[in-house]
């Protein structure tokens, strides 16, 4: 009983000497984690700062403008585009088709496989005749004539030995599914694409098929029909 009573005496005058502002430090303290109480050693700093490092140059690079980006910043606009090749030029294709001034609508041939496909460009400019009248306003190249140019880009494949045709007797005979999917304009180049998809030498017949681009789009599509006379 009487070390019950002094051990209970003891904790009475401790807890009487314990102030709040006491009490409270304890508490905060008691609360504060671990980690931030202790400093920062020579490994840790140097994985802080690693990282900070890291994410710098993340930003940076998420920030600075791509290769291909800065090329093309660099480049004229005059310089980033290359001519059309020219296979076959107007002289050459003056030797094969029959037409001239102004019906002659193919200026040259950037991809040539004689009998079998061609490709052509014709430059579509203010000076073409038929403009003044199609139309004075707003001048738009005439879906007849864009067929002509695909035509005459089909008697370049088919004017040839390989396929017998002949400029004596080689005639447009008709048109099938053509299609105008887009106006092309003053200042547009007509990429003309023409294939052979059937050929019969015995009724001197010929079917290609036909698509004008301009900018990547096609802009024409059809199928056409030659006759080149029979054997």
């Amino acid at each position: 009983m009487a070390s019950a009573a002094l051990s209970q005496s003891l904790f009475s005058t401790l807890n009487s000497h314990r102030t709040p502002e006491n009490v409270s430090l304890s508490l905060h303290r008691s609360k504060t984690p671990a980690f931030i109480r202790q400093p920062l050693g020579p490994s840790r700093s140097r994985l802080l700062s690693a990282q900070s490092k890291k994410t710098q140059n993340n930003f940076i690079a998420n920030c600075t403008p791509t290769g291909n980006e800065s090329t093309t910043q660099e480049t004229p606009i005059e310089l980033r585009y290359p001519a059309f090749p020219a296979v076959m030029d107007i002289n050459q294709i003056r030797e094969i088709l029959p037409h001239r001034f102004p019906f002659l609508l193919v200026d040259r041939v950037i991809e040539y496989t004689p009998g079998v496909s061609a490709v052509a460009i014709k430059n579509v400019t203010i000076n073409d005749n038929f403009f003044p009248g199609h139309f004075p306003e707003r001048p738009i190249m005439p879906g007849v004539l864009m067929v002509e140019a695909m035509a005459q880009v089909g008697g370049l494949v088919m004017l040839q030995p390989e396929v017998g045709g002949s400029r004596d007797n080689f005639f447009f005979a008709g048109i099938d599914k053509v299609r105008f999917r887009k106006p092309v304009i003053a200042g547009d180049t007509l990429v003309m694409r023409m294939t052979l998809t059937k050929l019969q030498k015995r009724f001197g017949i010929a079917k290609m098929e036909g698509k004008a681009y301009v900018g990547g789009e096609v802009v024409c599509e059809g199928e056409f029909l030659m006759a080149m006379g029979s054997e």
